[in-house]
C-alpha cells in the first residue's frame, strides 16, 4: 500500500523516542516552564531529537514542524511532530503520555502513529488502510446517545487568565454525557476514540501536531473530526472535535449551546 515505508519510518521513529522516555519516566528531571503551566523537560527535546534525526534521513526533502523545535509548514509533505504529550503528566510521574507523529500532505493527514511507551501501544494508520493498535483493527463505537457517552476535553495553558477557557462548555457538557474525563494528552484523547474507549473528544487552543495523527486515526477508525463547531478542520487552527460520528452533531450542537450562554467565546 502507497505510504506503507512512511509508515513504517514513523513507528520506527515513535517507538525509539519512546524507549528514550520510558528510560526517563521517574527519574529526576530538569523542568522548566515555557508559559505559567506549560513545562518542558530535557526529555522532551532528546525525544524530539531522536524523531527528527529518524526522519530527516529518510525523508530529506520533506518538512518537518515539531513542538520543540518549529518550523514552517506550507504545500507538500509535512510532519508534525509531539515529541511528549502530556509533557506535565510525565514530569509528575502519571503514565500517560505519548509520542505523536503525524504526515501531512495538500490532501490532509496520511500517516498518524501515536507510539503510548509505557504499555508500548502503538496506535497507527496509514489513509485509506484503517486504523490499528499493533495488531487490532481500531473501530469507533455505535453509540448514538450523548446521554450515555463518555467524553474527553482538555483546557488550554491560558486558562488562568483567558475567559475563554473551556470551563463553561466543560461545565455544560458534564451533564449532558455518561462522564467527562480530562487526561491531559491531547493525541492519547484521539486515539482513545478510534479505539471505541471514548465517545468523542473536543478541545480548542491546540496546535496541528497535537491533533495531525489522531485525525487520520479517528477518520480511518470510522469516526467524524471537524473543527469545534462541525466545521471543516484546519490543522493550523487547533481547534477539533472528534467523535464516533453517531453523537457528533448532539456534541457540536451543545458547544454552540454552550457558548451562546455566556458572555465570552471559546
Amino acid at each position: 500500500m502507497k505510504h506503507e515505508a512512511a509508515l513504517a519510518i514513523a513507528r520506527a521513529a515513535a517507538e525509539r523516542a519512546g524507549a528514550l522516555i520510558r528510560a526517563r519516566w521517574e527519574t529526576p528531571l530538569e523542568v522548566q516552564h515555557k508559559g505559567e503551566v506549560d513545562l518542558v523537560t530535557e526529555v522532551d527535546l532528546a525525544a524530539e531529537a531522536e524523531v527528527l534525526s529518524v526522519l530527516r534521513t529518510a525523508f530529506p526533502q520533506d518538512r518537518i514542524v515539531a513542538e520543540e523545535s518549529g518550523g514552517e509548514a506550507g504545500g507538500g509533505r509535512v510532519w508534525y511532530v509531539d515529541p511528549l504529550d502530556g509533557t506535565t503528566n510525565f514530569s509528575h510521574g502519571l503514565p500517560h503520555f505519548c509520542v505523536s507523529i503525524g504526515l501531512v500532505d495538500d490532501d490532509g493527514p496520511v500517516v498518524g502513529v501515536i507510539y503510548e511507551p509505557i504499555r508500548r501501544w502503538t496506535f497507527h494508520a496509514v489513509r485509506g488502510g484503517g486504523a490499528w493498535r499493533d495488531g487490532h483493527r481500531l473501530h469507533v463505537t455505535s453509540r448514538a446517545d450523548l446521554g450515555t457517552s463518555l467524553l474527553a476535553t482538555g483546557f488550554p495553558y491560558d486558562r488562568r487568565t483567558n475567559p475563554n477557557n473551556n470551563m463553561r462548555e466543560a461545565a455544560w457538557m458534564i451533564r449532558r454525557c455518561v462522564g467527562l474525563r480530562r487526561a491531559g494528552a491531547a493525541a492519547l484523547d484521539m486515539a482513545y476514540v478510534a479505539a471505541g474507549w471514548l465517545d468523542g473528544y473536543w478541545e480548542g487552543k491546540l496546535k496541528a501536531w497535537d491533533i495531525a495523527a489522531g485525525t487520520l486515526l479517528v477518520t480511518e477508525a470510522g469516526g467524524t473530526v471537524t473543527g469545534l463547531y462541525g466545521e471543516p478542520l484546519d490543522l493550523a487552527a487547533g481547534h477539533v472535535t472528534a467523535s464516533n460520528g453517531h453523537i457528533h452533531a448532539a456534541i457540536v450542537d451543545e458547544l454552540l449551546a454552550a457558548r451562546q450562554s455566556g458572555t465570552s467565546a471559546p
